[in-house]
């Protein structure tokens, strides 16, 4: 069948030629990324009740939405948030798979049903439903030096003329700024002048409903007999600070007005005064960009920083742009070290190669076939909807020393025909490409399906799997095509017969010495090797007792080794969440801050800083909170291993743990995106009684205390703290309605002195903002600013709102939270050095075993949860694959018995691949199970050459042991020559430093002692395997399979 591609070169080539044309256009076409898209799709809902604290909107804003929205098709979990500033927030995660844009589809219409239970204030503001993006690829600042030039300017700038050009690029999902300044009008209202002139805050609101309008009053001649029609026009909404300044609040008989200006004070302010952002000491706003689902993170990037290059040119004097976060620069940096890499394992694989082989002619071979299955891949990856990411990059460096191996068994077959004599290479490709082609398909049905059931795994972890494992798959089957058309094809073209007696007249060079030495010496191996072999076929329970130890061995390794779901690579940034005790003012929070901040610039590490004040980066939102930035120097200019981003936290730790009344937390930015910002683990721990704040606290910081205790746990901790003080206001409703006033009015007016009311829009430069009345600060910063405020009665009588209520100090939490409609508090940790997130993950469980009482449980979420999920996966995908290839060897073989000497053998490298994960104290992730799965075809591959032959010796008459040692002595060349060609192509994966080292040297080491165990123990133990289990083959097996004439397996 395949003679036809020896006899006809050109269609070989052609078939070659068009697999590679395939390949460049997928290169072309495909988008590139740093991961393929691993979170799950979530939907957030937010909403904002202007004044209410977070019980109040608990109640009124998140309980009815969640009740809601509970249950939307596809749905995981829900999570949700209330904060005392107002904000609600709702978090929906949905299952991998679900398409975003049908999953915000239907989390709009469930908001739809609640729009009706919510307070008017929270619908006049608008409930938002936003399909949350993939990781942040762009984080920059824009600074000012200028003092003309504040916060409020800078966002505004921003919002105005960047963000809508940014929000154009091609491929950007969303570019949200940290904070909340937008410009609104403010209108600081008076409570003495106020009540001077018997006012109260309602008032404003109704005049500016009333004068501050929009309105349709027609034309003039509209289907009339004139020769002109006018269209009348009103003014409109409001524009100006004097406009707004001469809304009139009163008239009187005299034709004298009371105008806003007249007990208020109106400014072009902000929407919001909480927090303060520095960049390096000097003013800035942060704006981070996000990219759509399938775009290309290196183009959004270079779109958005064109946008920013652009538009700075017209930057206002004293304002400028830093970028602190780039995916571009970890996604270049890790890509190019991945792409040398794979250059550096082509060069090592065809040196050893060539050292076996010993002839350029039959190197060139391989070196020709090798890139065509590496390119020809891109095109099956666009096919499949994949990008180019760090796994199908890892998936082609290791593919390079997988698909070399048919190159390499077709050039040997053909060698062996040659030294046998034969004259023509033309007929020696034919003859060999008759004796190996079986092979050469029965072996890539074998590596192919052991990546079949990846493809069945759920979940982010299927992501990883499928993605790395059928990349892997297409490069071995496109292997296997070029080893039947190409590369015999080229034997046939390139080798020539060998001449009896060459060289031996000529003086040897260096390079015939070293072959000479080389091959003197694998002869000497060989039969030191066959003696060996025969030593343990006399005695078996030698072999037998190394497989059982190994097995043990791997069993062992397998638990107490550490897990976790991916390694944690070095990102180049840095955050840090700052805290200080409740209710600490927002002047006290900035100072702490800057001592954080002048302890990290004195690290050389450091490039940029940003430091936002009034929001943690995990601990909410409040003025006792802060975050900094911390943006490393690339890679290159940090080679040393005290300067990554691990060390670096670990540096931080210790130059801040004398910090006084406040808590700092470092964690460097997560690999993956979109799971939350800390790393470590992540849990919800559940009032699922009913009870009170109080008590959920209680339960939590008994749990966290036990937690901490334990050696596994570096750190776990809580942002919840239920003593912020707060004042309970009780309304005497008995004295309020005896002096003729009514509840509502007494609550309307502290809500708009204190609270502060959007009562109206403005538009200005082109966008819509709010207008907001309130008391100013100075008149709402104790508790007797409620002595100024006056309510009005139906009969125009004023008292003061001190006069009606009571004051009781109090305490409570900053936001509350609730997990799948339980009442709930979120914990994180990190895991101690040595340990994993796998070691942390039982420390939580057991720990929650026996402190939790009844009544309260806990759920994991994140990255943990993926990681739970993934882990009760991982045990059957091993199974599965055990079992496709067993069932694909017992259909090669015709026997359900001798299968067991290839499965058996693999014990050996899968005991290797852990033992060199830990001794390298790795931890056995993602990519240490990718590894094990890929090391499952391999060894199986080595084990299926040496039974194939054994077996065909056995056919032929020859005793078992006999055949057993002719399939070893024959097949230990190639066997060697393609274990260390796959060894070596490792090398540079397992030695890699920088950008996306961590995730190489996982991959690289556990491929690396997996091969090396499997391949020197198990070209050992395999032939015994072979011996044992043929006999009991031959002992339950029907009918004779020795006969004389039963033809060669391979025919």
């Amino acid at each position: 069948m395949f003679r036809k591609f020896i006899e006809r070169p050109v269609l070989s080539t052609v078939i070659s030629i068009i697999i590679v044309i395939l390949g460049v256009l997928g290169i072309a076409t495909l988008p590139v990324s740093q991961y393929p898209e691993i979170a799950p799709p979530t939907v957030s809902v937010n909403a904002n009740y202007m004044g209410a604290n977070a019980d109040v909107v608990l109640k009124s804003v998140v309980v009815p939405l969640e009740e809601q929205i509970n249950g939307v098709e596809g749905m995981t979990y829900i999570s949700s948030s209330a904060t005392n500033d107002g904000n609600a927030s709702i978090t929906v995660n949905f299952k991998q798979g679900v398409n975003p844009d049908i999953a915000a589809v239907n989390v709009q219409n469930r908001v739809s049903r609640a729009n009706s239970l919510l307070p008017k204030e929270v619908t006049q503001a608008g409930v938002t439903v936003l399909k949350k993006q993939s990781s942040n690829v762009l984080i920059f600042t824009l600074v000012s030096d200028n003092p003309n030039y504040d916060q409020t300017f800078l966002q505004n700038y921003g919002n105005i003329n960047i963000i809508p050009r940014i929000k154009r690029v091609n491929g950007v999902g969303d570019a949200s700024v940290f904070g909340s300044k937008d410009y609104s009008i403010r209108i600081w209202l008076d409570p003495q002048k106020m009540a001077a002139y018997g006012l109260v805050p309602s008032d404003v609101n109704a005049v500016l409903a009333e004068q501050n309008i929009e309105a349709a009053p027609g034309s003039i001649g509209d289907q009339a007999d004139q020769s002109f029609e006018y269209t009348l026009k009103y003014k409109g909404r409001l524009t100006t600070i004097p406009e707004f300044e001469n809304i009139v609040l009163k008239g009187g008989i005299t034709g004298q007005v009371l105008k806003l200006k007249d007990v208020a004070k109106i400014e072009l302010g902000a929407q919001s005064y909480s927090g303060k952002s520095f960049t390096d000491g000097k003013q800035s706003i942060g704006i981070a960009i996000s990219q759509t689902a399938g775009s290309n993170a290196q183009e959004v990037i270079k779109g958005c920083l064109s946008v920013l290059e652009e538009s700075s040119k017209t930057f206002p004097q004293g304002i400028s742009y830093e970028v602190l976060v780039n995916a571009n620069e970890f996604l270049d940096a890790s890509i190019e070290k991945v792409i040398h890499t794979l250059f550096e394992a082509f060069i090592l694989v065809f040196i050893v190669v060539f050292v076996f082989l010993q002839d350029w002619r039959s190197t060139l071979i391989p070196a020709i076939s090798v890139p065509v299955a590496i390119v020809g891949t891109f095109f099956f990856l666009s096919l499949f909807g994949f990008t180019i990411n760090l796994l199908t990059l890892f998936a082609l460096i290791l593919a390079v020393g997988i698909v070399v191996d048919d190159a390499i068994v077709v050039v040997e077959a053909v060698h062996v025909k040659l030294e046998e004599g034969e004259k023509s290479p033309r007929r020696a490709a034919i003859s060999a490409m008759n004796e190996i082609s079986a092979a050469i398909i029965s072996i890539t049905l074998v590596m192919s399906a052991v990546f079949i059931p990846v493809s069945f795994i759920t979940g982010s972890a299927g992501v990883f799997y499928k993605q790395f494992g059928l990349t892997l798959a297409i490069s071995i089957v496109l292997s296997a095509v070029n080893a039947l058309t190409l590369s015999p094809a080229l034997c046939a073209i390139f080798l020539k017969p060998h001449a009896e007696g060459e060289h031996h007249e000529r003086k040897k060079n260096f390079m015939q010495r070293f072959f000479t030495n080389f091959n003197t010496a694998f002869t000497a191996t060989t039969m030191k090797y066959t003696k060996g072999v025969s030593f343990l076929i006399r005695r078996k329970w030698i072999a037998l007792g190394g497989l059982l130890a190994f097995t043990g061995l791997f069993a062992w390794l397998m638990v107490s080794t550490p897990k976790a779901f991916v390694p944690n690579e070095d990102m180049g940034t840095v955050f840090a969440d700052i805290a200080l005790p409740l209710g600490a003012s927002q002047k006290r929070t900035e100072a702490v801050m800057n001592q954080v901040e002048a302890k990290i610039k004195s690290l050389p590490e450091v490039s940029h800083i940003l430091k936002i004040s009034g929001r943690g980066m995990i601990s909410g939102v409040g003025s006792n909170y802060g975050m900094i930035i911390v943006k490393l120097k690339p890679w290159a200019q940090r080679k040393l291993k005290g300067e990554s981003q691990d060390a670096f936290v670990g540096k931080l730790y210790g130059m801040n743990a004398d910090l006084k009344d406040a808590k700092a937390i470092f964690f460097g930015s997560p690999t993956l995106q979109g799971f939350g910002m800390s790393d470590g683990f992540e849990m919800q721990l559940q009032d699922q009684k009913g009870g009170t704040i109080n008590d959920l606290n209680k339960v939590t910081t008994d749990f966290i205390d036990a937690l901490n205790k334990r050696p596994e746990i570096q750190s776990a901790y809580t942002s919840f703290n239920p003593n912020f003080p707060q004042y309970l206001i009780d309304v005497d409703v008995a004295t309020v309605k005896n002096a003729g006033y009514s509840v509502s009015d007494v609550l309307s007016v502290i809500q708009g002195y204190f609270g502060g009311v959007y009562a109206s829009n403005v538009n200005l430069f082109g966008k819509q903002y709010r207008v907001i009345y309130q008391a100013p600060p100075g008149d709402r910063d104790d508790i007797a600013s409620f002595d100024k405020m006056m309510v009005r009665s139906q009969d125009g009588s004023m008292a003061p709102v001190s006069r009606f209520i009571t004051l009781k100090k109090v305490y409570g939490p900053q936001s509350i939270s609730r997990f799948n409609l339980f009442t709930a508090v979120k914990v994180n940790g990190t895991p101690n050095p040595g340990y994993s997130s796998g070691d942390a993950i039982n420390a939580v469980e057991e720990v929650a075993a026996q402190v939790l009482p009844t009544g309260y449980g806990y759920e994991f979420s994140g990255l943990t949860r993926e990681e739970m999920a993934a882990g009760s996966q991982t045990g059957i995908i091993f199974a599965l694959c055990c079992i496709f290839v067993y069932f694909l060897l017992c259909a090669q073989y015709e026997s359900y018995m001798l299968p067991f000497a290839v499965m058996l053998s693999l014990p050996f490298g899968l005991a290797g691949a852990i033992f060199f994960t830990w001794i390298t104290g790795s931890s056995n992730n993602i990519y240490t199970q990718i590894s094990l799965i890929m090391l499952i075809g391999l060894l199986a591959k080595n084990a299926i050459l040496i039974v194939e032959f054994a077996h065909a010796a056995r056919l032929k008459g020859m005793s078992i042991g006999k055949a057993a040692l002719r399939g070893a002595q024959q097949r230990l060349r190639p066997i060697l020559m393609t274990s260390f060609a796959f060894i070596f192509g490792l090398v540079p994966l397992a030695t890699a430093a920088g950008a996306g080292a961590v995730g190489n040297q996982a991959i690289g080491i556990a491929a690396i002692g997996g091969m090396l165990f499997g391949t020197i123990f198990g070209v050992m133990v395999i032939p015994v395997l072979y011996v044992i289990f043929q006999y009991l083959h031959e002992k339950v097996s029907v009918k004779n399979e020795l006969s004389a004439d039963v033809p060669k397996l391979t025919d």
